[in-house]
């Protein structure tokens, strides 16, 4: 007992003139390591007799907490005394320049979105949103597309089990954000210019396509509209993104269940060693759907499609920065890869601005 309380006493006075972490290192190596005296008498107590372990028991096992608990303490006073001493001494200098890594970027696609908005707004468009689960309503059947159309095949669309339907509507992923337009025109009375940006999803992967991606839908409702509008709307708005004045555009019939007269829309490249150049007219790339608002879809927002008539075009954002910025597979803008947002990333201070340049 009275070797117990001696050795007790002799760590206690080194645990107290410990004055660095090092020091009260060394004394819980001394006393709690494999080799401590502590240690050494925990393990006695396997040769001792039952009787012997009741009473000297509890006053080993006594003396492991205290010494533990002296040591926690000890160790908490040097590291906040450590801790205080490096605050008082250490000084960070705020004129020295940010490191150049790691730095973020901001995406291909925020950065199109943008300028975009940008484009648009100095035309006296509003920017609309709306919901990505969609009703099979706002989808599909204000939009005039009818229950035979392919569009609305469980290979395109994704489509929630039938527990979810809603009002007895369908409940789907968004293919496009034309519902965008139609909560649009049955929520605010015309005259109406918006553009409706967001992410769409559809069934399909490869280099050109993913299930989803993202994409940008304007519309304009008002009295006496015609298709002039439109072209030169789109004129417009691709001189300003690719920031070329000899763009040329060339429209094409064709078919959508919401516009008609329906138009493709392509634009004029260029061949330059050997890369497509947008400009010029060597050859046409597809890059718009686009027409006058169908009078179906009109009647069924509530408007009357003797007075109000209207245009609407779509297309897809990464496609839109795939040709402007030069990228080539557009599954890379889902992957996540740091490498490749530096190399195609923005710099967060690079806002696009028409005076400064949309592609700053």
């Amino acid at each position: 007992m009275s070797d117990i309380e001696t050795l007790q006493t002799e760590l206690m006075a080194a645990i107290d003139s410990a004055d660095t972490l090092e020091a009260i290192e060394a004394v819980r190596v001394s006393a709690l390591g494999k080799q401590g005296s502590v240690s050494a008498l925990l393990k006695t107590m396997g040769g001792m007799s039952p009787e012997e372990r009741q009473t000297q028991g509890p006053i080993i096992n006594g003396l492991r907490e205290s010494i533990t608990s002296a040591l926690a303490t000890k160790k908490a006073e040097l590291e906040t005394a450590e801790l205080n001493r490096r605050l008082s001494t250490e000084r960070i200098d705020m004129t020295l320049p940010a490191p150049d890594i790691p730095r973020g970027t901001i995406h291909p696609v925020s950065q199109v979105m943008d300028e975009l908005a940008e484009i648009f707004a100095d035309m006296g468009f509003a920017v609309a949103e709306g919901p990505e689960i969609e009703d099979d309503w706002h989808n599909f059947t204000a939009l005039n597309i009818p229950e035979t159309h392919p569009a609305r095949a469980m290979h395109d669309t994704f489509y929630f089990p039938d527990d979810m339907a809603r009002d007895g509507q369908k409940m789907v992923l968004r293919t496009h954000t034309s519902p965008v337009q139609i909560r649009t025109m049955t929520s605010q009375e015309p005259p109406i210019r918006i553009i409706a940006p967001g992410r769409v999803y559809r069934s399909d992967s490869d280099a050109t396509h993913t299930p989803m991606f993202h994409q940008i839908e304007g519309l304009v409702i008002d009295k006496g509209i015609h298709l002039g509008h439109l072209k030169w709307t789109l004129e417009t708005f691709l001189k300003a993104y690719f920031e070329r004045e000899d763009v040329v555009l060339r429209l094409r019939p064709s078919y959508f269940p919401f516009t008609e007269p329906s138009v493709e829309v392509d634009v004029g490249y260029s061949v330059i060693n050997g890369k497509r150049v947008i400009g010029g007219s060597e050859g046409w790339m597809e890059v718009l759907g686009s027409g006058m608002v169908h009078r179906k879809v009109i009647e069924a927002c509530g408007l009357d499609p003797d007075v109000w008539q209207g245009f609407a075009f779509g297309t897809g954002v990464d496609r839109l920065a795939m040709l402007k910025y030069g990228m080539d597979d557009l599954r890379a803008f889902f992957d996540g890869d740091n490498r490749w947002l530096q190399h195609y990333g923005f710099n967060a201070l690079d806002v696009p601005t028409l005076s400064g340049g949309v592609g700053a």
